[in-house]
């Protein structure tokens, strides 16, 4: 055993009853200040004296009390994370991108769901104040203006997505549905679509009436007749999908394309365009919106509009940092989030084209 590791053992068996930073100090020869410095992650702390702390650190197993750490110098070095329902894929893919670039800067989260529930909001909020958290990312959709002003009042910055209150602290994502669904219409335009359905979101989402809103849009741009018989309301999930393709399989005349409001939505359509006996793209083709990750393991895999859960963690992150870490005064208040089409299977040529019949005989 060399030298370094029989020390290293040997304060390991001779550890503190009670370890605080007082021992921290001791054992790497260093002020307290210099230990509270370090694991607050004080840039200005000296490099070398750092690596002594956390070397000390190591050794020990320490974990710092945070709730305590907070208490003393007003810092929690924590965020909020609010999301609208966590069993759909999208959320648990967002709250992983936005937990690795926290811990990468040093910071932790704190993750609420409201499940669409303005009760299930206003408890989520109340978590976020009772443990101090330095700045909260909604990514959902209505937040009550009483709660609103529990956070205005504490000066919690705030992060939203397409909507948000003209309020000091308080920063915009914005994403640009319309880019996305227009190269999704264009892309069935080019295969010779004409007759193209659309499966929405609920009503009351401003992100779902954004996207049909960008594909009614889109449609006229090419030039292309809106049925309105062809717009049905789905819900985002699976069985809203399934629900919707039974009202479209119903029809007198079917569609040759139809695009999702999300993901779940067009697997759901998939599900039942399988049970109805049909076939994906021969008979139908479809495209979803998200990206999720079993978008790409869907048989066929689903051609979608790709909202990075990434790029929107991370915007996210930044704005919250921009208003803790440089005072709100020169952060940026609008973020802007790309869309873009990803094509893989589930779209092709319309059923009865000529294109379409060449390609079946080969």
């Amino acid at each position: 055993m060399t030298t370094k590791s029989a020390k290293r053992t040997k304060r390991k068996s001779d550890k503190p009853e009670r370890m605080d930073i007082r021992t921290i100090a001791r054992m790497a020869n260093v002020s307290i200040a210099t230990v509270s410095r370090t694991i607050n992650r004080v840039p200005t702390v000296n490099a070398k004296l750092a690596k002594r702390v956390w070397e000390v650190i190591d050794e020990l197993d320490y974990y710092p009390n945070t709730q305590a750490r907070a208490l003393v110098s007003g810092r929690s070095r924590l965020f909020g994370l609010i999301v609208s329902e966590i069993t759909n894929p999208f959320f648990p893919e967002l709250i992983q991108g936005f937990e690795d670039i926290a811990v990468e800067h040093g910071f932790e989260i704190l993750v609420s769901s409201t499940n669409n529930d303005p009760e299930r909001m206003a408890h989520c909020v109340r978590r976020m104040i009772e443990r101090k958290v330095e700045g909260v990312a909604m990514m959902t959709f209505g937040i009550e203006e009483p709660l609103l002003e529990q956070l205005a009042r504490r000066k919690v910055p705030l992060v939203f997505i397409d909507v948000a209150p003209e309020r000091p602290g308080i920063s915009l994502l914005k994403v640009d549905y319309h880019r996305g669904i227009r190269q999704g219409v264009q892309h069935l335009a080019a295969l010779g679509h004409k007759d193209i359905a659309f499966i929405t979101g609920p009503p009351k989402l401003h992100s779902a009436h954004s996207r049909e809103l960008a594909f009614s849009k889109s449609l006229k741009e090419c030039g292309i007749t809106e049925n309105p018989r062809w717009i049905i309301e789905g819900d985002h999930t699976l069985e809203g999908g399934t629900a919707a393709m039974e009202k479209l399989l119903a029809t007198k005349t079917m569609p040759t394309a139809v695009m999702c409001s999300n993901d779940m939505t067009a697997i759901g359509v998939l599900h039942k365009v399988y049970q109805a006996g049909l076939r994906v793209p021969d008979d139908l083709s479809v495209i979803g919106y998200d990206d999720i990750h079993i978008a790409e393991m869907t048989i066929p895999p689903l051609t979608t509009i790709q909202m990075s859960r990434y790029e929107l963690a991370r915007a996210a992150f930044t704005a919250l940092r921009a208003h803790v870490e440089e005072g709100g005064a020169s952060a940026k208040r609008e973020y802007n989030i790309p869309t873009t089409l990803i094509v893989r299977e589930s779209t092709g040529f319309p059923r009865g084209s000529t294109v379409h019949l060449n390609k079946r005989r080969s």
